[in-house]
């Protein structure tokens, strides 16, 4: 990224690394509207440097793959060939630097990259024993969930402490959440710690509210002792009451905005029962970006707003676990597939691309294409058959046995990876 919305396709030599570096070979790396974001803001956002158009960075920070060689100061906790999962958020000393928006040689829509020393000393390179490279990368953007549920606080009345997390076995709305990363807050809702008795997702979108239902089905939600309803607050004549009346008047005890929108963090706000936390998920691109918040409850109801960006290293351990251990997909954040060439393209139009996250494997190149759009090419490509039929297979989403293929037909070397 050279500047506001030049993001560029270049070939370049990394330097050698040093003793305190790690060199490693990217696989996958999924598209984060952060990223787009910072397309749009260019130099403006807090995290780019003031040089860019000189020494631009390369994009991308929900990335996977191996490690191909080790500095000196790291031979002892990495080895070659150790698949890895990463966690961007830094905080290096106070430093906003994350991969993907702030560094030269550091980042993940590429094929080999350079971690720096900071990484390693913040324990933020993490091996990943998964059986695919997608579920690393989607761990990230997991974590980002993960943590913002770990982030919610409650209070008793007269106590001075904060109890933190979701409210246990409470009412938990995730409104807007019918998109990539609400799916992935929904699926994690109905598995963690805080078992909350019942969970509200809402949207404005028929279509995204069928496919959330698919591939998050309330029998699902069921069998893990949560009543799970999708809302279409756009078919509600009241949407403050609809919602209040899933709740048998109760309101909700946690409330997370999955989108920028005023008119729904303003909703959000109206629906918070006493004591209810609201966190503000989403993070808009407009600086003054704000809505109307009623302070009266604030005051009587005790209710309270906050907000978190990104994850931490816990919050991607336990993402990356759920994921290797299966009792969470985050396939079903993933609607399109695509390669290195399309990443530029992709990334600054992703408002306007349907569906959900944007999966970039980064060793070849391939238009981003829909996962439902596989059968259609399948009619003069005989491999775009058998990856449709893959993926059929597995409910219609992404998978391992389809990212093996898909490597497989690009000639992509995979020989460190002993599958």
């Amino acid at each position: 990224m050279y500047g506001e919305m030049d993001l560029r396709l270049e070939e370049f030599e990394l330097p050698e690394i040093g003793d305190d570096e790690i060199l490693a070979k990217i696989y996958s790396d999924s598209l984060c509207m952060s990223t787009y974001k910072l397309a749009v803001q260019g130099k403006k956002h807090k995290r780019a440097p003031q040089d860019i158009d000189v020494n631009p960075v390369i994009v991308g920070h929900e990335f996977a793959g191996t490690i191909i060689k080790v500095g000196k100061k790291w031979q002892d906790q990495f080895k070659p060939g150790m698949r890895f999962a990463q966690q961007p958020a830094l905080n290096y000393k106070g430093s906003m630097a994350s991969p993907g928006y702030s560094y030269r040689w550091f980042g993940g829509d590429v094929t080999y990259c350079i971690f720096p020393h900071e990484v390693m000393e913040l324990g933020a390179l993490m091996p990943f024993d998964g059986d695919s490279f997608y579920k690393a990368s989607l761990g990230e953007p997991l974590s980002c969930s993960i943590g913002a549920m770990h982030a919610q606080y409650h209070t008793k009345q007269g106590v001075y402490h904060h109890e933190m997390g979701l409210k246990k076995g409470g009412n938990l709305i995730i409104m807007g959440g019918c998109g990539p990363m609400g799916l992935g807050a929904v699926a994690y809702a109905c598995v963690c710690k805080y078992e909350p008795k019942r969970v509200v997702v809402t949207d404005v979108d028929e279509k995204k509210i069928a496919r959330a239902n698919e591939v998050i089905s309330v029998e699902w939600a069921k069998e893990h002792g949560v009543e799970l309803v999708y809302a279409n607050t756009a078919k509600m004549e009241d949407p403050r009451k609809g919602l209040m009346d899933l709740t048998d008047g109760h309101g909700y005890d946690d409330v997370l905005i999955y989108v920028p929108i005023p008119a729904v963090a303003e909703l959000g706000n109206q629906v918070l029962a006493y004591d209810g936390c609201m966190s503000f998920f989403s993070g808009p691109s407009d600086k003054e970006f704000s809505a109307k918040v009623n302070l009266y409850d604030c005051h009587y109801n005790a209710t309270h707003i906050m907000g978190t960006t990104g994850g931490n290293n816990d919050d991607l351990i336990e993402a990356n676990d759920l994921a290797a251990r299966g009792i969470i997909d985050p396939a079903i954040m993933v609607t399109h597939v695509g390669g290195l060439d399309s990443v530029a393209d992709a990334t600054c139009n992703l408002p306007h691309m349907p569906g959900g996250k944007k999966l970039a494997y980064t060793q070849f190149d391939m238009p981003m294409t829909a996962i439902e759009d596989f059968g259609k090419l399948g009619e003069t490509d005989p491999f775009f058959k058998k990856l449709d039929e893959c993926c059929k297979a597995h409910r219609g989403l992404w998978n391992p046995e389809a990212e093996k293929m898909i490597f497989e037909h690009f000639g992509v070397n995979t020989d460190e990876l002993n599958w």
